[in-house]
């Protein structure tokens, strides 16, 4: 029989929980609110219930390898949600060990952005990368770091939080409590406070000068960017070279092989690819110069955190 691989992503608003096959098809999805299940008893119950509904649907053919799950906060090591911020349950929640009371199968839980990562590496464009990093760029940057074929997770199961690396010192307040994190200037939100920062500062005209801060879109910035808004193409160099100076320090620690930029914001890639790879060899060490591809991801397009949690139970 064909094996099949649930991956599950657990966002603050939805879970989306979908069964993957080997070749990377999605063949069964549905989505539930997160935020409606104050009890985590009855998320869980819903969660088998799910389970068993998908692969009803998919059919009596394949059987379940595994389930991997992205989650906020999720930790790899212990398999606990732990002290995350935007889920409704506070403190520690055990949600591997919850379900392999349903489950006779391997069970894996890590962040999001690691799960993207697994997911560039088994389904994308690393395959057959030893040494690579991820970077997701969505309303706040996440990371994944693979060295010599293996995810970071460090001693805790928390390693790779390179978005809450100082970019700016003293520069802007993070929702984690510190000011001049890289992704309060590089992510979507972190491009809109840029924009607003610059007609602030420039007298260039743009149409932006009309648009609230809660409704202009960083695809709007790219939209104007394209027809040659000023502000709009300023934004994005600045983006670019914050995040092309960074990621020059993240090189020269651990030499990678490419950088992989997934999110909302990488679907500019023609604005921000390039440019941060400028900027990234610009603050290179030399040797390390013209040795490393930034390139955009392989699945854009596609549901990577279903993809990516999936992966981490694939052979």
């Amino acid at each position: 029989m064909k094996k099949v691989s649930v991956g599950i992503d657990i966002g603050g608003t939805n879970t989306v929980i979908g069964v993957v096959s080997d070749d990377a098809k999605i063949l069964a999805e549905k989505s539930i609110p997160t935020n409606k299940f104050i009890e985590f008893d009855n998320y869980i119950t819903t969660l088998r219930d799910i389970i068993n509904e998908l692969m009803l649907q998919v059919g009596n053919d394949f059987i379940l390898r595994g389930i991997g799950i992205g989650a906020p906060n999720g930790n790899y090591y212990s398999g606990n949600i732990e002290q995350a911020p935007n889920l409704p349950w506070k403190g520690k929640v055990c949600l591997v060990d919850e379900l392999k009371k349903y489950f006779d199968c391997k069970i894996v839980v890590t962040n999001d952005a690691k799960a993207a990562t697994i997911g560039e590496m088994v389904y994308g464009g690393a395959k057959g990368m030893k040494n690579f990093v991820m970077i997701t760029l969505g309303t706040g940057l996440g990371s994944g770091v693979v060295v010599n074929g293996n995810l970071v997770y460090g001693s805790d199961g928390f390693a790779g939080e390179f978005g809450h690396s100082i970019a700016i010192e003293g520069g802007r307040q993070c929702g984690c409590g510190k000011r001049g994190c890289l992704e309060t200037y590089c992510s979507a939100t972190g491009i809109k406070r840029t924009v607003f920062e610059l007609i602030c500062n420039e007298n260039y005209p743009s149409k932006m000068r009309d648009i609230s801060f809660s409704d202009l879109t960083s695809k709007d910035i790219y939209d104007f960017a394209k027809e040659g808004d000023k502000i709009a193409l300023m934004a994005f160099d600045k983006t670019s070279e914050i995040l092309g100076r960074k990621l020059a320090d993240l090189v020269t620690i651990t030499s990678p092989e490419a950088v992989f930029i997934f999110g909302g914001l990488a679907n500019a890639k023609d604005l921000i690819i390039a440019s941060t790879k400028k900027y990234m060899e610009q603050f290179l060490l030399p040797v390390f110069r013209n040795k490393v591809s930034i390139l955009p991801s392989a699945l854009l397009g596609t549901n990577i955190a279903v993809l990516g949690s999936a992966a981490l139970v694939a052979d």
